[in-house]
């Protein structure tokens, strides 16, 4: 009879276990079990000694796959190892409270983290000119915290408006698994947010291509969140990206495309006349939106894919290494350097010289500076 190596998410006590996260660092960050250290599957299968023999050790990924398979590795070696059944998925259905209060999280919002969440929120809008009278925008929901803290927050900024603007709570499925879908709607539900659900079937199209499916996925999705939004009368859908996607953005432009580029605050669409993008969270920094996470108790999707599904993600191969990951620790270790980096990659692209630059594009058309190089003398003269 084959040893039992599951266990039930209501027999996890991290008092008295080890409890192990084996997926990537990216996921870890985005939402955990409260009390898990994250370790990755290669570390421990290159260095099992880094783990505790004399105490019980849980394992989870994303749905309980390769859990088991590290678990069944350990115990081999001596370890008191065992996989969390259904992973982290399962465990956040299990802790999802039944009593309402999103009004605790709301007032968290207006007091405890008003400065730094709210009021970033609204001088994005302000300064960037992001909502105007009559409005009707598509708040764009992941299932992430940065897309559900957008959706509080217009949801805090329509209690205050000075222009009338209509909102719609728009959630793409495009195949998720039953776990995420419902992780997805428990947290509208807690959070009180009236999302509107539509489905596709992008994942299907997007799983058999091995070269760039995320590349692929992310524009296909785009794409359905722009025809449903103006199916639906919009005129602008919101999405979630902060002030950290902002710098890593530009650095990863820098260091791995060879050109300097940002993440803009709005967009007109070129596919879709007469609907534009928008980034309210543009001026919010992740660490603040952690940290109201965390206050909060509130958990997360990160990544639904189908191949977080399969668990591919929790492997920290080549494949799964993100490259915003490693933009992420890049600046954390200029940080130390200098504290002020993160402000000055972004004012970067506010201050660009062009009278310095040797070539630019502008409209898709290529200038060099050569093209007034001797005109400029000539009228020196």
């Amino acid at each position: 009879m084959e040893n039992k190596i599951d266990i039930a998410v209501k027999e996890v006590d991290v008092r008295n276990m080890f409890l192990v996260d084996i997926r990537s660092e990216d996921a870890f960050l985005h939402g955990a079990i409260p009390g898990a250290r994250q370790i990755c599957q290669d570390k421990i299968e290159e260095n099992p000694e880094i783990l505790p023999r004399e105490k019980k050790i849980v394992l989870y990924c994303a749905k309980g796959i390769l859990s088991r398979e590290t678990a069944e590795k350990l115990r081999n070696q001596g370890y008191d190892a065992w996989s969390l059944e259904g992973g982290y998925g399962k465990w956040l259905l299990e802790h999802f409270e039944q009593e309402e209060r999103y009004q605790e999280i709301e007032k968290s919002i207006r007091k405890k983290f008003h400065k730094v969440l709210f009021s970033r929120f609204a001088k994005a809008i302000n300064e960037y000119e992001m909502v105007q009278e009559g409005d009707k925008i598509a708040v764009c929901i992941s299932g992430g915290k940065d897309s559900m803290l957008m959706a509080k927050l217009f949801q805090e900024l329509q209690r205050h408006r000075k222009v009338k603007f209509d909102l719609v709570f728009l959630v793409m499925d495009p195949g998720y698994n039953e776990i995420n879908r419902k992780v997805i709607e428990e947290n509208a539900r807690l959070l009180n947010i009236p999302v509107t659900i539509f489905e596709t079937s992008i994942f299907d199209a997007v799983y058999e291509i091995e070269k760039s499916p995320c590349y692929l996925c992310a524009r296909m999705r785009r794409g359905y969140l722009y025809s449903k939004a103006k199916e639906l009368g919009c005129n602008k859908i919101a999405l979630g990206h902060h002030y950290d996607d902002v710098i890593e953005t530009i650095l990863m432009g820098m260091l791995y495309g060879g050109q300097i580029q940002t993440m803009m605050p709005k967009l007109h669409s070129t596919n879709f006349d007469g609907m534009e993008l928008i980034r309210p969270m543009y001026l919010i920094r992740e660490e603040d939106i952690k940290h109201w996470r965390d206050y909060n108790d509130l958990h997360f999707i990160q990544c639904a894919c189908r191949f977080t599904d399969t668990c591919t993600t929790c492997q920290p191969d080549g494949r799964a290494v993100s490259k915003r990951m490693e933009i992420k620790h890049l600046i954390a270790g200029l940080k130390e350097i200098n504290p002020f980096i993160e402000g000055n990659i972004f004012k970067s692209v506010e201050n660009v010289n062009l009278n310095t630059v040797i070539a630019y594009k502008q409209d898709g058309v290529r200038h060099h500076f050569l093209e007034n190089y001797d005109k400029e003398q000539e009228n020196d003269l």
